[in-house]
């Protein structure tokens, strides 16, 4: 209480993101929650998908969130987004910004067009679009240029910390968030599924239930490499006809496994899938077959405790840090024998899988939401505690 008897009101952070993807919805819950905690009021802001993203169906709504009209212009295969900012939260504490440089709603606050003095403004990103193919191109130093323009960083990954660093970033003002989803959530649905359930997943596929079954879950898109996907999965069939893929997810690339799944009986895609609909999957999977870009499913498999198998040089998120080759999954060279046979040796041999299932589970509890939420209100302390 001030001499004038006034109560100093709480800080106030404001979170924005273009859209709600659905794995962020409890993190956003938790964050609030643990905000309230120290004394923060935490704003959301978000908005709309754009009609490209929209097929992905990936979005959820927040009923205490600030949702806003984005607009959006589509220039060759890009949506330039420009995202409304409410003017109520104008004299925030600290605004939290995604770090694209397509967001042009961004610029005017990295331009240092702030509503008051003292006002802080920090970034949550990559460092790098880490799925650029040119990442030397003019779209890449024009996202380097504004790196320096925030006040803090909530850096994904160490892989974020390491590129912040080559741009000069100062070390003590990134916090690493160790990106995470809601693995406990997902832990208990794994826990839930049962023999029933579990019968049920393998009358559908027509298998065994010592029958191999490879599983991919997420987004359908070019760079998650299905072409390669499929190819590693004709090569399993063509020595173990008794192997099912299966295939979770959706995406604009969703034709193309519909298509090879018409001629193959043994593929089977299953469109989105959350809860314990989708952990029944992971449960009778062995392995989890991801040949393209990498981002947080790494978690779904530890936590599954199956091995994940990916490739070098695809163009993995910064999540590609916590997976280590031959020791929680593997990360192999792009082609369908090396794919094919890296699998294909996992299930002659038990003890390797139960060394990967060891290690995997480990990790799955390393990587945690409750962690990422406490470093992320440390973060925003230790913003906003930074002298003037």
């Amino acid at each position: 209480m001030s001499r004038s008897g006034a109560r100093r009101r709480p800080i106030r952070v404001v979170v924005t993101q273009h859209r709600l993807l659905h794995y962020r919805q409890a993190f956003f819950e938790r964050l609030r929650r643990a905000c309230a905690d120290r004394g923060i009021e935490l704003r959301l802001v978000y908005g709309q998908a754009s009609p490209f993203e929209a097929l992905k169906n990936d979005t959820v709504s927040l009923p205490w969130a600030d949702v806003v009209r984005n607009r959006f212009l589509r220039i060759g295969s890009v949506d330039l987004v420009w995202q409304p900012y409410p003017a109520d939260l104008r004299e925030a504490d600290l605004v939290v910004l995604m770090q694209e440089n397509r967001l042009l709603s961004n610029y005017p606050w990295l331009l240092k067009l702030r509503t008051r003095a003292g006002q802080r403004l920090a970034y949550w990103g990559h460092g790098r679009n880490l799925q650029s193919s040119a990442p030397d191109g003019l779209r890449e130093r024009w996202k380097r240029w504004f790196v320096n323009r925030v006040d803090w960083w909530f850096a994904y990954t160490d892989v974020t910390r390491r590129i912040l660093s080559v741009d000069g970033f100062p070390a003590d003002r990134i916090t690493i968030l160790d990106n995470a989803i809601d693995n406990e959530q997902f832990v208990h649905d794994l826990a839930a599924v049962d023999g029933a359930r579990l019968q049920t997943c393998r009358d559908r596929l027509g298998c065994s239930a010592d029958a191999p079954v490879g599983l991919y879950c997420g987004s359908l898109y070019p760079d998650k490499r299905l072409d390669l996907l499929l190819a590693a999965a004709d090569r399993v069939h063509a020595q173990r006809d008794d192997f099912r893929l299966v295939v979770i997810g959706d995406g604009p690339s969703r034709p193309l496994i519909d298509e090879a799944a018409r001629s193959r009986p043994w593929l089977h895609a299953l469109g989105v899938l959350r809860g314990v609909d989708k952990a029944a999957w992971f449960r009778v999977a062995n392995a989890y077959l991801s040949p393209g870009a990498v981002g947080l499913h790494v978690l779904d498999a530890f936590c599954a405790g199956i091995p994940m198998i990916t490739t070098q040089g695809a163009r993995h998120g910064p999540e590609i840090a916590y997976l280590k080759s031959d020791y929680n999954g593997f990360i192999v060279d792009a082609d369908a024998e090396t794919v094919a046979d890296t699998y294909l040796a996992l299930l002659r041999d038990p003890n390797l899988r139960g060394r990967i299932r060891s290690a995997a589970e480990q990790d799955a509890r390393r990587y945690t939401l409750d962690n990422m939420v406490d470093r992320f209100v440390d973060g925003i302390e230790r913003c906003v505690g930074m002298p003037t």
